[in-house]
């Protein structure tokens, strides 16, 4: 199954400062993040969007954690089709912010996290649906049914770090 995995996941299973992160979130992204070396593919765009931002997460602060370690796995399998699939998207600026060509255009994601939008463009991009995985970022809860109205599915890692917040 192909995946696309949302930058907080990583910094989740580092067991970074991540207050709304339980010790169980934190199990729940590394055992997900070694069940994707193992047994999945992951998806990202062949701009470097996605792994750009892996790296401006992860790289200044330099560590030993699973969410570096699947970093550089990444980073040595990007080009390997039996782990990594890279998806063409369209970067465009809309509204004065950066965009995607292939994000929906609907009024109900008009406030979504332009820093995401590049996880949704890759989903939308490629013909098979792929799940997103998000660990702690409210954002993916409190749009979920707009994302999920154009097609995105979304994976809550962490459901009981979305409770309390509704949308």
């Amino acid at each position: 199954m192909d995946v696309i995995v949302d930058t907080n996941v990583l910094v989740t299973a580092n067991g970074e400062a991540v207050p709304q992160a339980s010790q169980e979130c934190e199990y729940t992204c590394v055992h997900w993040i070694e069940e994707i070396q193992e047994k999945h593919i992951l998806r990202l765009d062949d701009g470097w969007e996605i792994l750009g931002e892996y790296e401006g997460q992860l790289l200044p602060k330099r560590g030993s954690g699973f969410g570096y370690a699947f970093l550089r796995w990444v980073l040595r399998n990007r080009a390997n089709p039996a782990q990594c699939r890279l998806v063409p998207i369209t970067p465009q600026e809309s509204d004065g912010r950066m965009s995607f060509a292939e994000f929906p255009t609907d009024l109900a994601l008009a406030g979504f996290d332009p820093s995401d939008r590049k996880f949704v463009a890759v989903a939308r991009a490629h013909p098979t649906p792929a799940p997103i995985l998000n660990a702690v970022d409210t954002d993916w809860w409190h749009y979920r049914k707009s994302l999920e109205a154009h097609g995105i599915q979304i994976e809550f890692l962490c459901p009981d770090a979305m409770h309390g917040h509704s949308g």
